[in-house]
């Protein structure tokens, strides 16, 4: 069975030798920079495109539900989609290498923060200019966003800490009524709240502190189930958790002054691109910092062996209780925004099926990887969006991929790899020039 995955995984790399030589010492601010003027590019000439090769209109998730749809327009998706976005992002990548390796090289004699601003504002602008296209698109870009929030926070649980928790829903749902609650309270002449508390323009400044109220409340509920449910471990932890999913989701369908079933809606739109995008970057940047601190390689020695990094003079439940209550933080903050974003709520929002949605985002892409999280978040997301044609159909081929993904990489794609920023943006040499 190794050599037979052994095999698999060297006719890959030679299968996709071709690009890694292509690519080599190309930096990520050149890849960056194509992938900007290929979605200017579908901005500019989008339309025209897609009437010339007869397509009903531009293809909005890469061609994918074209084809899905309509089998017969698969050339000319795939056409389209060669054009906009594979020969300006490869060939501009590969003009640019040299350029962006001499900015690059510049770059970094400043303090890393100014390398990273910019190359977070070429990414916003790809965003940006991608999803103007359609609000759709708009939508799906902002749902991906809070699912890697989330999927981040659950990889401390079931990733670095070790655990299989099933709570992760529970602690989305009392983010999301707490901020929504907080949001319309005091913003929205509703019919569960009454009439508004404080001046519209308010909004903007106070939403920031709602979702920090949602994530505070979310962690005193993680503290709820972690005070009790850390004496056991396994499969008796995983029980718990699930246990208290079902409680957070009964009760606020039976809390009648927060909607009961019929759950809160008129959220104000405050969940936007840029106010998405920003919480996203500053999740990444402080669970990075976290899992990469004493305390997260604490957490990594527990994993391992909880009995020897107590020896070692680990406290291990302040560890864990830390690290479980900083991940329902942040999945409070994430429900917050998928409140403000869908602008609706109800308590079957918060179930299985969102449990299972969670889980698959953390396997697939990866434990114990920063990485991993983002891949997984990305790539699970999209597909289901971009298989939405088939309707019922979509749930089986997308187990189906998870089952080969844990036949060939049991870890998940990304697994077990740090996440360094400095070198994302540093300069790229080619296998070469570093000898």
């Amino acid at each position: 069975m190794v050599n037979d995955k052994s095999a698999v995984v060297e006719r890959a790399n030679t299968r996709f030798g071709w690009f890694r030589a292509y690519a080599a010492g190309v930096p990520l601010l050149a890849w960056l920079l194509g992938a900007l003027v290929a979605v200017l590019l579908e901005q500019t000439a989008g339309d025209v495109l897609a009437a010339i090769l007869g397509l009903p209109k531009v293809p909005v998730l890469f061609g994918c539900m074209i084809m899905l749809k309509e089998p017969t327009l698969i050339p000319s998706a795939l056409i389209f989609v060669a054009l906009i976005y594979g020969a300006p992002i490869l060939l501009l990548g590969k003009v640019l290498a040299r350029p962006g390796n001499w900015v690059a090289a510049r770059l970094m004699s400043w303090p890393i923060a100014v390398p990273v601003i910019l190359h977070l504002v070429v990414l916003y602008a790809i965003m940006y200019f991608w999803s103007d296209v359609s609000l759709y698109r708009m939508l799906t870009l902002r749902l991906t966003l809070i699912a890697i929030m989330l999927t981040l926070s659950l990889n401390l649980i079931n990733g670095y800490m070790g655990e299989f928790s099933c709570s992760h829903p529970g602690f989305m749902a009392l983010g999301a009524y707490a901020a929504s609650t907080v949001m319309v309270g005091l913003f929205v002449n509703d019919r569960l709240f009454g009439e508004a508390l404080l001046p519209a323009f308010l909004g903007p400044f106070m939403f920031p502190v709602a979702l920090v109220i949602g994530g505070v409340v979310a962690a005193l509920g993680a503290l709820l189930i972690a005070i009790p449910s850390f004496k056991t471990r396994g499969d008796y932890l995983a029980i718990i958790s699930l246990a208290f999913l079902f409680i957070v989701k009964s009760m606020f369908e039976n809390l009648q002054f927060l909607g009961g079933a019929r759950g809160i809606k008129g959220q104000p739109d405050y969940a936007d691109l840029p106010t998405v995008f920003c919480w996203t970057v500053l999740c990444i940047w402080i669970i990075n910092n976290f899992v990469r601190s004493t305390l997260g390689k604490a957490l990594n020695a527990v994993r391992d062996d909880e009995m020897a990094a107590e020896a070692m003079t680990v406290n291990t439940r302040f560890t864990k209780m830390v690290a479980f209550l900083f991940a329902a933080f942040w999945a409070g903050i994430a429900g917050g925004l998928f409140a403000h974003t869908v602008r609706f709520i109800n308590p079957g929002t918060f179930d299985l099926k969102r449990l299972a949605e969670l889980l698959a985002m953390v396997y697939f892409g990866g434990l114990n990887s920063v990485y991993g999280s983002i891949v997984g978040a990305v790539s699970i997301n999209l597909l289901g969006e971009m298989l939405r044609p088939l309707a019922l159909y979509k749930w089986i081929v997308i187990p189906l991929l998870l089952i080969l993904v844990m036949i060939y990489r049991p870890t998940g794609l990304v697994a077990f790899k740090e996440f360094n920023v400095r070198k994302l943006v540093q300069p790229k040499r080619k296998p070469e020039e570093e000898v």
